[in-house]
């Protein structure tokens, strides 16, 4: 296997912003606590941490461009999916059938924070902020 040179990656760049979310419920919504991530190291995807009471936070990986692609029309496959609500919020709609909850946020709020991650890493660029350092090294062992 040939060495190839070791290419230096551009500076990473980090994005965070507090989002408040709803889950709804067949009969309330329930505000959520939520941050809205994206590190330019993953950067095909944006992290959604959901701050739950007395336990740790839980993360869902996005994809970038399905989270502006669901908020014009649905969106997703498998245990991800989006689409407009009537009320012109966005609704995640995470897990799988039968365990599936379904999230309302902002639309504009989150569609503007994806908007700005095609500003630090434009869309076809994505492969020159990867590190596949860690994997090559793994695979000469």
């Amino acid at each position: 296997m040939s060495q190839h040179p070791a290419t230096s990656l551009p500076s990473p760049h980090v994005l965070t912003q507090p989002m408040a979310m709803e889950l709804l419920g067949p009969d309330a919504a329930v505000r959520i606590d939520t941050s809205v991530g994206y590190h330019s190291r993953d950067p095909h995807a944006l992290g959604i941490a959901f701050h739950l009471l007395g336990e740790e936070s839980v993360v869902w990986r996005l994809d970038r461009e399905m989270v502006l692609a669901g908020s014009l029309g649905p969106a997703g496959e498998g245990e991800v999916h989006l689409r407009p609500a009537p009320d012109g919020g966005l609704l995640l709609l995470l897990g799988g059938a039968g365990h599936r909850a379904t999230i309302r946020c902002d639309q504009e709020e989150l569609a503007r924070f994806a908007r700005g991650t095609f500003v630090l890493v434009p869309q076809g660029t994505e492969e020159h902020h990867l590190d596949w350092r860690p994997l090559l090294a793994s695979l000469r062992r």
